[in-house]
């Protein structure tokens, strides 16, 4: 499997150069300008050399040839050097001067990965833990309603995931604020970011659980429905299988035939959807954090856009395109613990 495991990383380093091509080239066409955020006052001449100096009007390879150093280079050198405190080569100096050159926001003027690395656990707090909830609520949900299929069990899991994946969040997170902070006031209508969450502090962690209750219900709700209809296809594909008679034929117990040989089996497609879900917690529920005012990385990435922060919309785009071929990787590897007829050698 190792073998496996660095063929694969050595062919991700090339998709992922040409996935950083098109990202670029598809965004070096859309309307931006990094002096759109300066003052009127600033004269033409003062704005187009604040363009030359930022290389806005050199010619598109040079560019990404220069981005694609800042991003592969410059951007893992300097996560390295804040995670282990080392310097290796060119670093950032004690006295706040970076000469270490970064990718820096048009609209924060600050570097863009500093941003997404201060949004990053809004996102994971909230969109995170909604996916984790729905996953485990998911697998056995969908394994049970298979099972008993035609069932009561069943009909109402019919109705409820038909209803959640049917449902926009956009939909369900405004009917959620009217009904549960508007007309009742159990909980507050937005999340506040500014929030100083406290382990020892009863009272913080009260009011953290509150305003989590809403966004993350609404995410799992959506995001529950969805993999539990997959999981429920799956599990009715097996259970028809020979392999599920011949283990009812030897005496095995059912919990042990259902729960043992067919959920093993009905997870490697669900592998699948898992993995190239966990992506989206940082990209899929844009629309959830702007119902909720989470300031997360979905919301960061409609305001880049909304700005014209090429920069920030680039790197965003791409981290996002790398924790797909990364989770890619990760669901051929689980198909192996599912499945022992999978071998990498």
């Amino acid at each position: 499997m190792g073998s496996y495991v660095i063929r694969r990383i050595l062919y991700a380093v090339p998709t992922l150069l040409i996935i950083s091509l098109i990202i670029f080239i598809i965004l070096d066409f859309a309307p931006g300008d990094p002096t759109s955020q300066l003052p009127l006052t600033i004269d033409a001449e003062t704005r187009e050399q604040i363009r030359e100096n930022l290389g806005v009007n050199d010619p598109m390879p040079v560019k990404w040839l220069r981005w694609a150093n800042l991003m592969f280079v410059n951007e893992p050198h300097h996560a390295f050097e804040s995670v282990t405190g080392l310097c290796l080569g060119e670093c950032n100096t004690g006295d706040g001067d970076a000469e270490l050159k970064r990718i820096i926001s048009w609209s924060s003027r600050a570097p863009a990965m500093d941003t997404i690395t201060q949004r990053m656990p809004q996102t994971i707090w909230v969109l995170g833990l909604a996916f984790v909830l729905g996953t485990v609520l998911a697998i056995p949900v969908g394994i049970a309603s298979a099972y008993k299929q035609y069932s009561w069990f069943d009909n109402i899991g019919t109705v409820v995931t038909t209803i959640g994946y049917s449902a926009p969040t956009f939909f369900t997170g405004l009917l959620a604020i009217k009904l549960f902070s508007v007309w009742l006031g159990w909980f507050p209508s937005f999340y506040s970011t500014t929030h100083e969450f406290s382990l020892f502090d009863l009272e913080s962690v009260w009011i953290q659980i509150k305003q989590m209750i809403m966004p993350v219900t609404v995410l799992t709700l959506f995001n529950a429905a969805i993999l539990s209809r997959f999981t429920r296809a799956s599990t009715l594909d097996n259970l028809n299988q020979d392999y599920v008679r011949t283990a009812r034929s030897k005496g095995l117990s059912e919990f042990k035939v259902v729960n043992v040989h067919v959920m093993r089996n009905s997870l490697i497609p669900v592998a699948t959807l898992i993995a190239l879900s966990i992506p989206a917690i940082f990209s899929g529920a844009i629309i959830t954090e702007q119902v909720f005012r989470i300031n997360g990385l979905g919301q960061l990435l409609i305001v880049s856009i909304g700005q014209g922060d090429l920069p920030m919309v680039q790197t965003l785009t791409f981290m996002f395109a790398t924790l797909t071929v990364a989770f890619n990787l990760l669901a051929d590897l689980v198909y192996g613990f599912l499945d022992p007829r999978i071998r990498y050698d």
